[in-house]
């Protein structure tokens, strides 16, 4: 994923992991995956990836359980 660094970040990579879940790479159901390995795979820092988290979940994408993580929502 090529990033514009000029613009913030987070949206980027929450348009990136839209598509991904538009694209069923992570389908409903299964825990999705966590902050510090998508930040790696990104290569973005964690915190952002931490925003982009609470963005789908605040649109009803992702549900997260305490200590357990993050899981796709059911459409």
């Amino acid at each position: 994923m090529d990033l514009d660094r000029s613009v913030p970040v987070w949206p980027q990579v929450a348009d990136e992991l839209r598509r991904r879940l538009d694209a069923g790479t992570y389908p409903p159901g299964p825990r999705f995956p966590a902050v510090v390995d998508l930040a790696a795979e990104l290569d973005v820092a964690a915190s952002t990836v931490q925003k982009t988290v609470a963005a789908l979940r605040a649109e009803g994408r992702l549900r997260t359980v305490l200590g357990q993580g993050s899981f796709v929502a059911d459409a």
